[in-house]
């Protein structure tokens, strides 16, 4: 049975960081999770639970109080179902742990912004820009996690924030050919990269979902918002993503019609 209800935009990155936490405790079927359609206004219901703002997800728990921001939720969670514990006890090392998530809001920001771009002159400075937030990440690695591949011993709290964002940035490899270059600067980001990839607890979604949905954002429009000349988004429920076509990757010269993205 549920205890909480959460509101969320598919395939939405602080959505599956709930997700993974829940699944990586057990505890994904006592959480209910209601999809929000971004391509349409927030219904007054929702509103009125949100107090007017739209950014999902929220959390509605017993007597209808609500909690937003994704990692102020999941620290609810943490506390909520503590065993197993995903983050960490002891002081220091919840510190470390710290440290390293703060530095995820800079990186998503990036990682956003790059593939939101509309202007080729730009291209090669955000990925520069990209790397350099990379190359933090990897010192940050080389300094308080040793060999890894995780912060620690497993899979636990950075991991949890920073997969959702990985996984999303495979819209950067497909709509701007970004990948880590193999230097050795990279090298330790790449193997906690990969490995959160890799974790069974974090397959909520997928590269093909990730990169047909977020089309739009690929051609500047966010947030289910409509580009011009199309009738209808690519965050769109019907038809199933699965059904589509792959969108064309040169988001720069070309501009995919309503037809051609399959929608």
């Amino acid at each position: 049975m549920a205890i909480a209800t959460v509101y969320h935009i598919p395939v939405c990155p602080f959505s599956q960081r709930l997700e993974i936490l829940l699944a990586l405790k057990g505890r994904r079927a006592e959480v209910d999770f209601q999809v929000v359609d971004i391509t349409r206004s927030r219904a007054d219901w929702l509103l009125q639970k949100s107090r007017g703002t739209t950014a999902l997800p929220i959390l509605e728990i017993a007597g209808g109080r609500i909690l937003k921001e994704s990692l102020v939720i999941l620290q609810y969670l943490e506390d909520v179902f503590p065993q197993p514990a995903v983050a960490q006890r002891d002081p220091w090392r919840r510190a470390v742990e710290g440290m390293l998530t703060r530095m995820e809001g800079p990186f998503t920001t990036q990682g956003y912004t790059f593939v939101m771009n509309q202007d080729p002159a730009r291209r090669e400075a955000l990925r520069a820009d990209m790397l350099q937030h990379y190359a933090r990440l990897n010192d940050f690695l080389l300094e308080h996690a040793g060999a890894g591949p995780f912060l620690f011993e497993q899979f636990g709290w950075a991991e949890t924030v920073f997969t959702p964002l990985f996984m999303r940035f495979w819209f950067l490899d497909y709509y701007e050919a970004f990948e880590l270059p193999g230097e050795e600067r990279y090298a330790r980001v790449r193997a906690w990269r990969e490995a959160c990839l890799a974790h069974p607890g974090a397959q909520q979604v997928s590269k093909e979902q990730i990169v047909k949905l977020y089309y739009d954002y690929a051609k500047g429009a966010g947030n289910g918002a409509l580009l011009p000349g199309r009738a209808r988004s690519s965050f769109v429920f019907e038809p199933h993503w699965r059904e589509r076509p792959w969108p064309p990757r040169d988001k720069y010269r070309h501009s995919a019609t309503d037809r051609e993205l399959g929608l």
